[in-house]
């Protein structure tokens, strides 16, 4: 069975101007309730306060938590901070937790939401309200539940949120592979960036990833990889300027669980970016994403 972290806040109504496909966690849960017996459901807490101000500045965080979230801060992340959207934006970090607690325990688990990675220190952006990956990344080094995580992004945009967040964080490196030209304009750094020039199809992103992914976690030899599963290098994602197919976004799970379970390394995954105009397309992407690493982990 596959460890899975849902909560019904996920699927918050959409609010008003927003582009984003609000639509998608609820199909990704409707997809995985579909698989039956596969999927072993877990039901996160709201993240403590505590763990969104030790990467989040305090005054945002009250900002979000009581849903008065400046306009100019509210265009940066593409929406409305409603009641229903701070509602889950205080729960999904912890999803991200109890996910990487599950994967500690079993090998492998997946948030059915996440992956924001473009929230910084003071504001959110680019759809990002919080970022999961950093506050979880903290919080598990901060408790002693490992003593090394990497971060791996494979998101078709650079995580600079989570790099500008943790660096300088003992204990926690930053890998994000993406395309150069994309969303946003100005790169932060990350412990290891690798940008690729537009249209980059399967093959030559594959052997990429493997040979700049394998030093990187060799270097840094984490005891755990928060995985960003980002499934915007699609070749026909709305906001993605790379062309892998639907194939070539599996076989990229394969490689990054078969480098993990060669090293011994639990690893929980996120949703990430997937944009489109058909949100049940998008859905089946972040669905192939969390079958595939679950059956590469033994667990599906």
């Amino acid at each position: 069975m596959i460890p899975v972290v849902h909560h019904p806040v996920y699927v918050a109504p959409a609010p008003a101007r927003s582009t984003y496909r609000w639509s998608k966690n609820g199909l990704i849960r409707d997809l995985l309730l579909a698989q039956g017996d596969r999927i072993l459901w877990h039901r996160p807490d709201p993240t403590p306060i505590a763990a969104l101000e030790a990467v989040h500045d305090p005054g945002y965080v009250a900002e979000v938590i009581e849903a008065r979230v400046p306009a100019a801060k509210s265009r940066r992340i593409g929406f409305p901070v409603t009641p229903e959207v701070a509602a889950r934006a205080a729960v999904v970090p912890g999803g991200t937790w109890l996910a990487a607690r599950l994967a500690l325990e079993h090998g492998y688990a997946a948030n059915t939401a996440g992956g924001s990675h473009h929230a910084l220190h003071d504001t959110g952006a680019g759809f990002c309200v919080f970022n999961d990956l950093a506050i979880a990344a903290v919080r598990l080094v901060e408790e002693g539940a490992v003593e090394r995580i990497a971060i791996v992004d494979v998101d078709v945009h650079q995580g600079d949120g989570t790099a500008s967040l943790l660096a300088g964080r003992p204990g926690i490196a930053t890998y994000s592979i993406h395309a150069e030209k994309n969303f946003p304009v100005r790169k932060a750094r990350s412990t290891l960036d690798i940008p690729l020039a537009d249209g980059i199809a399967d093959d030559e992103y594959l052997s990429t990833l493997e040979a700049t992914l394998v030093p990187f976690l060799d270097a840094h030899a984490p005891g755990l990889i928060l995985y960003q599963a980002g499934v915007d290098p699609y070749e026909h994602d709305r906001l993605g300027r790379l062309s892998l197919t639907r194939e070539g976004l599996r076989a990229r799970e394969r490689v990054v669980a078969r480098l993990a379970q060669a090293r011994g390394l639990p690893l929980a995954s996120t949703v990430g970016g997937g944009y489109g105009d058909d949100a049940a397309e998008i859905a089946e992407r972040h669905v192939d994403a969390i079958l595939t690493l679950g059956e590469a982990f033994g667990a599906g």
